[in-house]
């Protein structure tokens, strides 16, 4: 399989999912936008990867590769790919599906649980996911679930945690694909955002608990990856 990922800024990039890239055989390649590389056609790839960043879903003024970016996920989605969207990437992926993205009730950064909605336990994505698990989360904005989306996730400060459309686009507000050195990137490069409330916690208890954690959150993402690119889309139809 064919891999490819959408990058914002230099220290957001995919983590873990690079290693369960590597482990499974499937190739890798990369569009830095913040470095002005052109996102790829459809052809050349079967899955695209759209990661986070601390710009927001509209913010083309200031980033105007993010025009592109979004006829990038529109053909992504027209052609039949899969297609991965995590934080800012969910929140293209949903825009891109017209649905609204805009500031959320409460900033969520920190380690705090995630729960499977009812569509969550019972999608095939999901297979082997507890019904709640800490994850880790970096964001202000949400965004609303797309229509003929299942809503698959949600959290105390952000009900729309993730969701899947059509078995081949997923979106999801949490970072699972966080390893160490991303977590420790996220702390140092976001360090402005981490303004005091009550889902936001403080560098030091972010990194402490981000050994024990790391581990987990990362085979979590191994598990809806494998299930994902070996389930057929068609069998929700």
């Amino acid at each position: 399989m064919n891999i490819h990922y959408l990058q914002h800024v230099p220290f957001e990039n995919p983590g873990h999912i690079l290693a369960w890239a590597a482990q499974r055989g499937h190739a890798v390649t990369r569009s830095l936008l913040y470095a002005n590389d052109p996102p790829p056609p459809a052809a050349a790839y079967d899955l695209l990867v759209v990661m986070g960043g601390p710009m927001g879903a509209y913010d083309e003024r200031d980033h105007p590769w993010l025009v592109d970016e979004k006829r990038c996920i529109q053909s992504a989605i027209s052609s039949g790919k899969r297609l991965m969207g995590i934080c800012l990437g969910a929140q293209l992926i949903a825009c891109v599906l017209g649905a609204r993205v805009a500031k959320n009730r409460h900033r969520e950064i920190g380690w705090f649980d995630a729960a499977l909605t009812g569509a969550g336990k019972a999608s095939p994505i999901l297979t082997g996911f507890p019904n709640r698990f800490a994850a880790f989360h970096w964001h202000g904005d949400t965004f609303d679930i797309p229509a003929g989306a299942q809503h698959l996730m949600s959290s105390e400060a952000c009900a729309h945690q993730a969701f899947a459309y059509d078995g081949r686009v997923i979106g999801m507000q949490c970072h699972l694909e966080s390893d160490l050195a991303g977590v420790h990137n996220l702390v140092e490069h976001g360090a402005a955002e981490m303004i005091a409330g009550p889902y936001v916690q403080d560098a030091l208890a972010i990194l402490r608990r981000a050994p024990a954690i790391v581990p987990e959150i990362n085979l979590l993402l191994e598990r809806m990856l494998d299930s994902w690119t070996l389930h057929s889309p068609a069998s929700e139809d």
